[in-house]
């Protein structure tokens, strides 16, 4: 892919984590009661009867997933997975966390600007060490005290903390990012310029459930992929009845 985005472009793989739909069509059925002019789980509705399930993030491991949306910065997908490939026989926090920083440089020079992803990478293991690398330890933590500590991780901006948030951790946030931008955008809605706005916007409108927020971004980059690209694709567009189609 030539196109070098601000942050995330995922494909699937072949052993994607697996998440409950039934779960997720429980908790609208019993949250959602809102009629506003933004419809966001209608959209949500319409690119799922569309796409399907995505069974996202494209990872192995939780850990896997979280070096990944490191990697992913400023960069496609296609080379984060030449990268990931590269770090495969250290994707072990212990393991990789013993390799000097110059290593770890040369196994994710595919990635691009490897030395500052090197850094941030190292920083990113620094903060993990402090939970002894537990997973289940940082769930146990509250959502926004556990955002701001990774947002405190140098090299950690609010897209790719909130990744981390969704799919490794199971939080329940909004990752707003381009393509969330450019669709609700080309649909007619004017949204915030401020992330924060943007995200709480988003979810002020949905029960807090960690798998919905998943599905959500995951679908919608799906569909930024597939039809609302740079120059789009309306035709087959499952969201034209309801686009203004803004340039």
């Amino acid at each position: 892919m030539a196109r070098r985005p601000s942050a995330f472009i995922l494909q699937k793989r072949r052993k994607p984590w697996k998440i409950s739909q039934s779960a997720v069509a429980h908790s609208f059925q019993k949250n959602w009661r809102i009629e506003v002019k933004h419809q966001y789980p209608l959209i949500y509705r319409k690119l799922y009867g569309h796409y399907g399930p995505q069974n996202w993030w494209p990872a192995d491991t939780p850990f896997e997933m979280m070096i990944g949306a490191i990697l992913v910065q400023n960069t496609s997908w296609r080379n984060v997975e030449k990268a990931i490939n590269r770090l495969k026989p250290f994707l072990e926090p212990r393991k990789l966390d013993d390799l000097p920083e110059e290593k770890i440089a040369e196994l994710i020079r595919p990635s691009g600007y490897y030395n500052i992803k090197a850094r941030r990478i190292r920083s990113f293991l620094s903060w993990f060490k402090t939970y002894a690398y537990d997973l289940d330890r940082i769930k146990e933590r509250e959502k926004a005290a556990l955002r701001e500590e990774l947002l405190n991780v140098k090299g950690i901006g609010p897209e790719t903390a909130d990744a981390i948030l969704v799919y490794a951790f199971e939080k329940p946030v909004f990752i707003v990012d381009a393509y969330a931008r450019r669709i609700f955008h080309r649909i007619g809605y004017d949204m915030p310029n401020s992330y924060d706005r943007f995200q709480r916007q988003v979810e002020a409108q949905f029960p807090p459930d960690a798998k919905i927020f998943n599905e959500f971004h995951a679908l919608l980059v799906e569909h930024g992929k597939t039809h609302c690209r740079t120059v789009p694709l309306c035709g087959g567009c499952p969201l034209a009845d309801i686009c203004q189609k803004r340039k």
